[in-house]
């Protein structure tokens, strides 16, 4: 047999636009599952955040209350307006603290409860894959998929989507207090975000090119190694190290290449955003100024809104962080619903014929069969082989030896016509069924960790050592 090993549909960066909406909606459809069974722990942490992050955005107007109210007043020797001042402030700052705390822990347990599910989902899935499948899907992207991603999901759900979700309540609070407190320098804040919406929406794009590619990259260098190693002895056999020096070298600077493509991104991103955010304050600093001297803004109004606008921007570098880990996870998730969405080629009957006692009456009846789209590698074949009997196929290599054997132990199913044990069609036969009475001896060995004796018992765990 000759099998074409290829890159399949979920390695590729070359997406459409109605590809990158399916496979967007097939990704948001996982995650959607994952969450469900978690929907209120879901809101207590969103609930938790929104008070923190509402406790947090206060602390300017308490300092603003403080210089233009109670600082005059404790010129007057009036001390209590400062003291519930200060108070209030403490108070706030320790509540947002502790609710910020507990959001930690409630979007950590969050984490790890998706994680287990997606990993205990990823490798039931692969295993309940036909062999097809892995035939095709090599072992390098299988391990890609259940470590670099699953670690890339984990990077984000662990501190990329509390950086986000903290830093927009952060800017929307902060800026719904900028505006109640002066709106004149809320209007400022308006006008520059402008150039900050195409800043954002530029890194956005671009970003997400570059950390699909790096996932693409990420897999093929992780198939490479895997293979350089499970193929060992055929390397040392035809003294392959030099090309494959070559050829991993050729990809691992492929990869540091699309990583400094997006390491040069942020190069660019995060000056523009701090060249912004120093314009914005300076505008509000200059204009605040004139109107603390026309008597039209206080003094302590002036240095809050210097202070929200500062808040303002700062989130915004947490927000291009989590952009990072977001694009680097979502084409991580990408790979992973691809797998998920995979289905079995050999699935197992609705309605299983049970087979408890096999005689070995084994029939090909008028079996085409191919792989894939492939060359016909058995055209219209037929074979008796009756109960008992002991039987030897020999032919060259690629005349379908093996793909017999296959077809028997229903690793794939025919094209056209039956196989059948004692006049039950394969596709029929209860799966424990097939399995106990057929087995497949491969001539590659491998072995299991564990014991010899585990290795031997593999079919039948419970054995006894005689």
């Amino acid at each position: 047999m000759s099998t074409v090993v290829g890159t399949r549909g979920e390695d590729r960066n070359d997406y459409t636009k109605a590809e990158s909406r399916a496979i967007r909606q097939r990704s948001l459809r996982l995650l959607g599952s994952l969450l469900s069974p978690m929907r209120w722990l879901v809101i207590l942490c969103g609930v938790v955040i929104v008070v923190s992050t509402a406790l947090q955005v206060i602390g300017p107007t308490l300092i603003a209350y403080g210089i233009n109210t109670a600082l005059p007043m404790a010129l007057k020797a009036e001390w209590m307006p400062a003291f519930g001042i200060t108070i209030a402030y403490i108070v706030v700052g320790v509540l947002g603290a502790l609710l910020m705390g507990w959001f930690v822990l409630l979007s950590a347990k969050l984490t790890q409860t998706i994680l287990l599910e997606l990993r205990t989902r990823i490798f039931r899935h692969t295993q309940r894959l036909s062999l097809e499948f892995h035939e095709s899907y090599t072992s390098g992207r299988i391990i890609s998929r259940q470590t670099s991603d699953l670690e890339s999901i984990r990077e984000l759900l662990d501190g990329g989507l509390t950086q986000l979700v903290s830093g927009v309540l952060f800017g929307i609070f902060t800026f719904i207090s900028l505006c109640l407190l002066d709106w004149r320098s809320g209007a400022v804040l308006v006008v520059m975000g402008i150039p900050l919406a195409f800043l954002m929406r530029w890194f956005y794009g671009q970003s997400q090119k570059g950390f699909r590619s790096s996932r693409v990259v990420s897999a093929r260098l992780i198939v490479q190694f895997v293979e350089t190693m499970t193929g060992i002895r055929a390397v040392k056999a035809f003294r392959k190290e030099r090309r494959n020096d070559a050829e991993f070298g050729e990809i691992s600077s492929e990869y540091r290449r699309v990583n400094l493509r997006l390491v040069n991104l942020f190069g660019i991103f995060e000056p523009g955003l701090i060249l912004l955010a120093n314009v914005t304050m300076a505008v509000v600093l200059l204009w605040g100024a004139f109107r603390v001297v026309d008597g039209t803004l206080l003094i302590g109004s002036l240095l809050a809104a210097v202070m929200y606008i500062r808040n303002f921007f700062s989130p915004l570098q947490d927000v291009a962080m989590f952009l990072n880990s977001y694009q680097s996870a979502t084409a991580a998730l990408e790979k992973v619903s691809g797998v998920m969405e995979e289905e079995p080629s050999v699935p197992d009957p609705a309605r299983p014929v049970d087979l408890w006692e096999a005689r070995g009456h084994l029939e090909f009846d008028d079996v085409e069969f191919a792989y894939g789209a492939g060359k016909v590698i058995l055209p219209d074949f037929s074979l008796d082989m009756p109960a008992g009997q002991t039987i030897a196929l020999v032919g060259t290599t690629g005349a379908g030896k093996s793909t017999l054997a296959k077809l028997v132990s229903r690793f794939y199913d025919p094209t056209r016509g039956a196989v059948r044990l004692d006049g039950v069609d394969l596709r029929e036969l209860h799966p424990k069924d097939l399995r106990r009475a057929i087995v497949m001896v491969t001539q590659e060995a491998y072995l299991f960790s564990g014991t010899v004796a585990d290795n031997i018992a593999l079919g039948k765990p419970d054995a006894t050592l005689d």
